[in-house]
């Protein structure tokens, strides 16, 4: 059995000026890369998946836009290294990353990446319904402030909630700085 780590939408659009910045992308982009350097180094296999909305279906991430486009420091460093294009939320949805980790032998995901109340969430949900073990590298995703009957939830609040809910599904949340 293998390792392998998943990199969820890193793409431009969810930092400053892009269309939709989410609270601290930066700081858990750094991270990230760091994650997927490690995994490099061990001779892990890396995926990175680009969410791709289509033109009139969203106000972020259209395709054939420059937001969509992946953070120029993590993209993939040779033809091993996947860019696994979705329209979903879950990154296993209509994109072949099963058979894509199944082929490798991989039960280990190790995930990163934007945003953490949505795309990740759905993704490491999925990988855990797949009977994945999967580890969260928390500090090496980033989740957008949120508003839910009148309360403004900050960034970080929202990023902490689908943290905690997906360590009490089953996944293994770790942090690479955070106390």
């Amino acid at each position: 059995m293998a390792r392998g780590t998943l990199v969820i939408d890193i793409q431009l659009d969810y930092f400053p000026g892009g269309a939709y910045p989410l609270s601290g992308p930066g700081p858990a982009a750094e991270v990230a890369r760091s994650v997927v350097d490690d995994a490099r180094a061990a001779g892990d296999w890396v995926g990175f998946v680009q969410h791709l909305a289509e033109p009139g279906e969203g106000s972020f991430l259209v395709a054939g836009t420059t937001g969509a486009d992946l953070l120029p420091t993590l993209t993939p460093a040779s033809d091993d290294e996947p860019i696994i294009q979705k329209t979903r939320p879950n990154s296993f949805i209509a994109t072949g990353l099963e058979g894509i980790l199944a082929e490798r032998d991989i039960d280990e995901l190790t995930v990163v990446g934007m945003m953490s109340s949505m795309c990740v969430d759905a993704t490491v949900r999925a990988a855990l319904d797949l009977g994945l073990a999967v580890t969260v590298v928390e500090d090496g995703c980033a989740a957008p402030d949120l508003e839910f009957g009148g309360v403004e939830v900050p960034g970080e609040v929202v990023h902490a909630a689908f943290m905690a809910a997906l360590r009490d599904a089953g996944a293994s949340v770790v942090s690479r700085g955070r106390g």
